[in-house]
């Protein structure tokens, strides 16, 4: 991962809470990334089915716990 490479954060667990899935929400976002951008997906689980269909679509990803027992799951496109 660049490190350079600014992360804009998303943090889909009000949508969750409300029962609502976020996926287009986050292709929406992804979709509005310019160069040099990614998107961090911070959720209360890890979204695994979410990181192996967005690596299918060519985005590469690393997740890591966040400080709050919540996941954190970064998003970029190799450059």
């Amino acid at each position: 991962m660049n490190p350079n490479r600014r992360f804009k954060r998303f943090d889909v667990r009000p949508l969750l809470a409300r029962g609502i899935t976020p996926l287009s929400a986050i292709e929406q976002r992804l979709a509005g990334l310019g160069d040099g951008e990614g998107l961090v997906v911070q959720a209360p689980f890890l979204p695994s089915p979410l990181i192996e269909m967005l690596q299918g679509q060519g985005w590469e990803s690393r997740f890591e716990r966040g400080a709050r027992a919540e996941w954190l799951v970064y998003f970029w496109r190799s450059s």
